[in-house]
This record gives C-alpha cells, structure tokens and sequence, in this order.
C-alpha cells in the first residue's frame, strides 16, 4: 500500500518558456504539415506530440507555431469527431464491458465500469457546454463502436 503522499514524476517536462528554440531550424508550415500527414497516418494527437518530441526535436507544437496541435487539425477539417481523452475512456468502457460478459461475477470490475462511465458522462457534459460535441451527443454503450 502507498504510504507518500505523492504523485508519480515520470514523463518529461514541459519547456520552462513557450518560444522557439534556437536548434530548430524547421518553419511553423511545416510542423504543421508534418502534424497533418502524421493524423493521415492513423497516430492520435497525444502520439503526434511525442513523435514530434523525440523523433523531430520539437519539444512544444503550440511554441514553434503559435497553435495547439488539435487546433492546427481542426483548421485542416482532420480533427477527431470524438475529443482523444473522452474517446479513450470509451474503449476502456468496452474493454470492461466485454470482460464483464466472460466474468459476470467480477464485483471489482462492474464498480470499474460504473466509475469509468460516470467518468464518461462528465466529460461529456463538459465537451457539450464548451461545444466540441453536438448538444444531442450521449453515450450509449450498446453503439459505441460507432464513435470510435
């Protein structure tokens, strides 16, 4: 059992200043072209990020370009019906459900499941006030294959 109280540091950290660094030498066009054809070949925006980060050197899209990598999607109409974040939790949901079909008496895993898609409604909820989702948008479990 966990007796500290905190939280895991892994994963790297954020640039201390939004600016572009000096060694880039690549011009916002074309790290906005790079996002794009990386979307066209099937890699969610959280991937993006870190291909970008590791593979081009760019440590933040939103430094080099002045726009967030999901906004740099949505002006070339390539963004995601379903924002990343609600849509992962979608998959988690069904992935439980499915387990919960082979184990029906999986108590633990049917508190997972209500936590998950209690999860699910509140972003959903939030998604619709902020308008990334249309105002009739709900889950529905039984056609979820549909969002994703």
């Amino acid at each position: 059992m966990r007796k500290r109280k905190e939280k895991g540091r892994s994963g790297s950290t954020r640039p201390p200043r939004l600016e572009k660094p000096e060694w880039l030498t690549m011009s916002p066009q074309e790290v906005e072209e790079l996002v794009a054809s990386l979307y066209r070949k099937g890699y969610p925006p959280s991937m993006i990020g870190l291909i970008l980060r590791d593979q081009y050197g760019i440590p933040s899209v939103r430094a080099v370009t002045g726009k967030k990598l999901v906004q740099i999607l949505e002006e070339r109409g390539l963004a995601p019906s379903v924002p990343e974040d609600l849509a992962n939790l979608i998959k988690r949901a069904t992935r439980v459900r499915r387990h919960l079909e082979e184990h029906p008496k999986d108590y633990h895993s049917k508190r997972g499941l209500i936590l998950i898609e209690s999860k699910i409604r509140r972003l959903a909820k939030y998604y619709k006030r902020v308008g990334k989702l249309p105002p009739d948008w709900e889950y529905k479990p039984e056609r979820v294959s549909i969002f994703l």
